[in-house]
Formats: structure tokens, C-alpha cells, sequence
């Protein structure tokens, strides 16, 4: 059986790279390799934003209500075929079944919000300002965009980027991981199928040369990234200074605080969903758990609902998470685990070592548990990215929040409680920019905008919502007086004034 080969989409087509460089894309739970990716060269690079920019000069003119059916036939796809997009998913991320529909379900939000594009790309109009004349606001496209996604959102991350980018009258160039692509490139397959001309969404594969160089081309208006902080920083400040506005979210330590008031079996479920669903691998996790006085007598329980989570291959749809990405994802984690340990934390539930019947090379971690840590451990300061849980302790709800507050991360945080005071004093003033009230995982709906704060962000202006719109046009401002045919002036005015 030949395994398939990801092509690259240049104007419209699909294209074989030229660099002869391919790398295999494997299924996380057997190490089978699934597809291969190719890495394109700077020259394809370049011919994808020349095809981006030519496209531009067309799909500029199209009208917005063009364009918004052209998201309205492409929402009805992707939703026709979330099975499709979610066996993908899970064939390449590993992540379970349910999740990835779920993670369908999510970039479907943003498609949505796209769809809303003749709304919410208005401007605004000020009538008869000053001696008959009006101020009105033009919000137009930018020219090429860039979207440049991590792995652990194959759909849901492209979605926060393309379809508003385009529908705002973009062209774009999209660099999905090249980890697990083939779920986006059926996806983009889908955008086409729905009506986007050719050139208006092309797709290139590869490292970080590629990634650099889109970050930094002249003929790139705009950068969209979702990832690490050291990649996310590094893109930012090479899109920045080539003089093109940037938005990197990038990486997260969240916490969950639990209060003693809160329901307890809900606050528990949802505190091990948050942490350890798809492995621990989402950016809006709750790695952290804070424990607010008598809450902290509820630890043992955390623990053996923990050990009852069933690990197993994402095609399992019992399985509560599935595998990590890759090797070198399992070995970091253990890693992890491992100094945490050496640090002396209270290792509680080692995920290390777990088996799954059936599938002995897959990159398992079960859910694993630490008490005892303190702020100065790398299981703390570090980003795991794995299913691995750090329970803190508080006396009191300022106390947790302080704890908070001193992370330099902002991505997400929740609190579990009864009071609406102890919510409502949590809310202003925790300092992170997306906060869950009995929420495990603060992502909002896609009509809101996505508002991580602080070293988890890069940029003033966020994913989706009327932010995306700010972000993916620029304003023009006319100020317009019409006078009456045939009147004149006899007095030549050198003020500043309108009137």
C-alpha cells in the first residue's frame, strides 16, 4: 500500500515541491507512518505569495455578500464531513474521537463568525459633523495574510485565521504543522469545494525557513501564528520589524482555583477533563490546580478518579485521552515527570509506563498527579503540554489569586464556586485575559474575540470576534462635503477648521 503524499495548494492547484525533502507524518498510537509532507523551497514559498498577491487584486473587488456565501456553502461542508475531518484528526494527533468532533464543532464557531462578515465588517458614519459635512469609516482588506498553526489543533486553528481573513477580502497563505496536515488540507480542500477562487488560500509545508521567510516578505500584510512562545516571539519580532502587524498566542501555564463551596463532583470532573484531555495537549489546559482551604481534603478523591481514565488509541471512543504526538512529546513528559520528582514534589499518580493492550508503540501517558509543587519547579515554570496535573493549596481565594498573578502567563484561568461575591472578586482581579466561572477550558465562542494576556500573547489584537476583523483590515477615514451646484466662495480660508 503507497502512503500518500501531502501536496502543497499554489493558485488553486495542487503542487509537488521541488526540494526532494519529505517527512513521514505518523500515527501516534502504532508509530505507522501515515503520510509524508514535503518541505517547500523558499522559491515555492515566494510563488504562493505571488499567487496570493495577484489573487488579491480581484478578490478585493468581490462583494462582501459574495464572500459571505462563499463561507455559508463552506460551513455546511465542513459540517457535512466532521467525520471525516475528525478521523483525520485522530488518525495523525492522536487525540480521541469525541474530542476531535469536538475540536470540528469549535472551528466551525469561527467559519460562522465569518459568516457574520457583512455585519460585523461594517464601518461607521458620523452625519453632518461640521458645516454639512460627514466623517464615515471604511474598514478594507490589508492584501496577504499568513496563518501559521501548531499541531494540536489541526481544524479549529486554521479556522481562527483563514475564513475571517478572506472573507474580509484577503488573500491568504496558510503553514499548517507539518506534524499532522492532512486533516487541513482536507479542510482546505472543503474552502475551495465552497467557492474560494484559486489564489485566494494556498498552502505551504515546512520548517522554520519557511516560517521565517513568510514572517518576513515584503509582500506579506499580515502574520497569524498560534504556538510555542519561542517560536511565537521570534515570528513576531521578524514580522514586526518587516514593518506587518503580527498576533502570536502563544504559551500558557493555566489555573484552576477550587473553591470549598464549590460543587465537588462537578469542579473534579471538569478539573481532570481540563488537565488530561487530549493528553494534556491544549493551550488552554488547566495544569494547575489551586485548592482553597477545605477544598484541599478533596485530593485523595482527584487522585482516584484519575486512576479510573481510560488511555487508549483516539479511534477508541471509550478512551478518556489518547496518545501524545510523537515520540519526542512522550520522552519530554517523562522527563518532566521525572524532575519533578527530583524536586520534591509529591508524586501521587505516575502516567509513566502506562500500557494499552494492543498498541505497545504507542506514545501513551496516562494521568499523572503532583502535590507538594512550589513555584520554582520546572513542572511549574515549564510549559508540559502532557497530562500532568500540579495541585497547589491556598488558605484563602486572594492567596490562590496572588499565585495567579505572579505567573508571567495569561492564556486562561477558571475558578469553581457557589459565590457570586468570590466570582465576582476572582473576575476582576485575576490578571489573564480569559477567565472560565465554573468554565474548565475559557476559550469563548468564536463571535468573541480570543484574549490571552500578557507572555501568552504578542499583539493587541486577538483571534476571531470583531477583533479578527480589526486585525485583517485597515481603516480609512473619509471626511466628504458636497456643495450645491452653482454656489461659490469669495474668501480663501488657511484654518484648520471644518466649519
Amino acid at each position: 500500500m503507497s502512503i500518500p503524499h501531502v501536496a502543497m495548494i499554489i493558485n488553486g492547484e495542487k503542487v509537488e515541491t521541488t526540494s526532494g525533502i519529505w517527512v513521514d507524518v505518523l500515527n501516534p498510537a502504532t508509530q505507522e507512518v501515515v503520510a509524508k509532507v514535503p518541505f517547500a523551497t523558499l522559491d515555492e514559498v515566494d510563488t504562493a505569495v505571488a499567487s496570493a498577491k495577484e489573487a488579491f487584486k480581484s478578490w478585493r473587488k468581490v462583494s462582501v455578500a459574495k464572500r459571505q456565501a462563499i463561507m455559508l456553502r463552506f460551513q455546511q461542508l465542513v459540517r457535512d464531513n466532521t467525520k471525516e475531518l475528525a478521523e483525520l484528526i485522530s488518525l495523525e494527533h492522536g487525540k480521541t474521537l469525541p474530542d476531535a468532533e469536538g475540536e470540528v464543532g469549535r472551528g466551525l464557531e469561527a467559519i460562522e463568525n465569518a459568516c457574520m462578515v457583512t455585519k460585523i465588517q461594517l464601518g461607521e458614519i458620523a452625519d453632518n459633523v461640521a458645516g454639512d459635512v460627514n466623517v464615515y469609516t471604511l474598514n478594507k482588506p490589508l492584501g496577504v495574510g499568513v496563518g501559521i498553526t501548531a499541531f494540536n489543533f489541526p481544524i479549529m486553528l486554521p479556522c481562527f485565521m483563514f475564513p475571517i481573513a478572506i472573507a474580509c477580502g484577503n488573500t491568504f497563505v496558510l503553514k499548517p504543522s507539518e506534524q499532522d496536515p492532512t486533516s487541513t488540507m482536507r479542510l482546505v480542500e472543503l474552502a475551495m469545494q465552497a467557492g474560494v477562487p484559486a489564489g485566494v488560500l494556498n498552502v505551504v509545508h515546512g520548517g522554520a525557513d519557511v516560517a521565517n521567510r513568510l514572517a518576513e516578505h515584503p509582500d506579506v500584510k499580515a502574520l497569524s501564528f498560534i504556538g510555542s512562545t519561542h517560536v511565537g516571539t521570534s515570528l513576531y519580532q521578524r514580522a514586526s520589524n518587516s514593518g506587518k502587524r503580527a498576533q502570536c498566542m502563544m504559551g500558557a501555564k493555566n489555573h484552576a482555583v477550587i473553591m470549598p463551596d464549590a460543587n465537588k463532583d462537578q469542579a473534579i470532573n471538569h478539573m481532570l477533563g481540563s488537565c488530561f484531555g487530549a493528553a494534556g495537549q491544549r493551550c488552554m489546559a488547566n495544569s494547575v490546580v489551586i485548592l482553597v482551604g477545605e477544598a484541599r481534603e478533596w485530593l485523595p478523591e482527584m487522585v482516584e478518579r484519575a486512576k479510573s481514565m481510560i488511555v487508549g488509541p483516539g479511534s477508541n471512543r471509550e478512551a478518556d485521552l489518547g496518545p501524545l504526538v510523537s515520540p519526542q512529546a512522550q520522552a519530554r513528559v517523562e522527563g518532566l515527570i521525572e524532575t519533578g520528582v527530583k524536586q520534591g514534589a509529591s508524586l501521587l499518580l505516575d502516567g509513566r509506563g502506562v500500557s494499552v493492550e494492543g498498541y505497545p508503540k504507542g506514545n501513551f501517558v496516562g494521568p499523572t498527579l503532583f502535590a507538594d509543587v512550589t513555584t520554582d519547579m520546572d513542572i511549574y515554570t515549564q510549559e508540559v503540554f502532557g497530562p500532568v496535573m500540579c495541585v497547589m493549596g491556598a488558605d484563602d481565594l486572594e492567596s490562590a489569586t496572588d499565585i495567579i498573578n505572579a505567573n508571567e502567563n495569561g492564556n486562561g484561568t477558571a475558578i469553581f464556586t457557589n459565590s457570586g461575591w468570590n466570582a465576582r472578586w476572582f473576575e476582576n482581579n485575576v490578571d489573564v485575559g480569559q477567565v472560565g466561572i465554573n468554565i474548565p477550558i475559557a476559550v469563548p465562542v468564536a463571535y468573541f474575540s480570543f484574549t490571552g494576556s500578557r507572555a501568552s500573547k504578542l499583539g493587541d489584537l486577538g483571534p476571531n470576534g470583531q477583533q479578527a476583523v480589526q486585525f485583517w483590515t485597515q481603516t480609512k477615514t473619509v471626511s466628504a462635503r458636497w456643495f450645491e451646484p452653482g454656489t461659490t466662495s469669495d474668501k480663501v480660508h488657511t484654518t484648520i477648521s471644518m466649519k
